[in-house]
């Protein structure tokens, strides 16, 4: 199972929210690109990024720190939040990035998804946003008419690659992740499965890496200390 460690980029900073709060948000550090050479030199390969103010209106304001940090590190690079035209999606595939997560816009657009698939098809994944069983968009701040598992297998009809199912309700609460909502989507779906979301032990990352996912985010548990990158990429293999 591939390790991803998270950065959350807002103006410029590693922050995190609680539970996908905006009023709710800590700024780890000042500098991303800092954070991102530490994930590599404990022996890091892949990298997720989001870029939270993105998520809420569709633009790219951190744009060139994801470029930065794409570019100065040999880590594989792959960033969400508010990637909603093309273009957005080729500006950050043609400056370094290795793939890109459609959140929003795949559930909104989807001639735009179908597009985006056909012209890049794996560096496209999708985000599938948890919020009491609904998938939520922008930025999580509400809730659309797919049931998880109903968006889940349109997207795999679409012939989407790779899917990142985070749990709102677990998300920075350090409450350990959703193993159960985990061993069904591996279990329904034959299309690579990313977990997020309240991952806050070495025994969530052995049990995620027992239910044979794709990959696991790391975010908080990382930042508070509770859990320890070696140990944890370790753990992942």
């Amino acid at each position: 199972m591939k390790l991803f460690p998270a950065i959350d980029l807002y103006g410029g900073k590693a922050v995190r929210l609680y539970k996908g709060d905006y009023e709710n948000m800590t700024v780890y550090n000042e500098n991303p690109l800092e954070v991102a050479l530490k994930f590599e030199r404990l022996g890091a390969e892949y990298i997720h990024l989001v870029d939270l103010e993105g998520a809420k209106d569709g633009t790219t304001p951190n744009l060139e720190i994801v470029k930065v940090i794409a570019n100065k590190t040999s880590l594989f690079t792959e960033i969400g939040g508010g990637i909603r035209s093309i273009e957005t999606v080729d500006k950050y595939l043609n400056n370094g990035v290795d793939r890109v997560i459609l959140g929003t816009a795949a559930v909104n657009d989807e001639e735009f998804l179908k597009a985006a698939i056909q012209k890049y098809d794996e560096r496209i994944a999708v985000g599938v946003d948890i919020k009491d069983g609904f998938v939520a968009i922008k930025g999580w701040l509400e809730k659309s008419s797919y049931s998880c598992f109903e968006f889940c297998e349109k997207m795999q009809a679409l012939g989407v690659k790779t899917l990142i199912c985070t749990d709102i309700s677990k998300d920075g609460a350090m409450m350990g992740t959703n193993r159960e909502l985990y061993h069904e989507l591996s279990e329904k779906f034959s299309i690579d499965i990313t977990a997020s979301g309240g991952v806050s032990s070495i025994e969530d990352i052995k049990a995620l890496r027992n239910l044979d996912l794709y990959g696991a985010i790391i975010g908080k548990a990382y930042y508070v200390g509770a859990i320890d990158l070696k140990e944890a990429l370790e753990a992942a293999k």
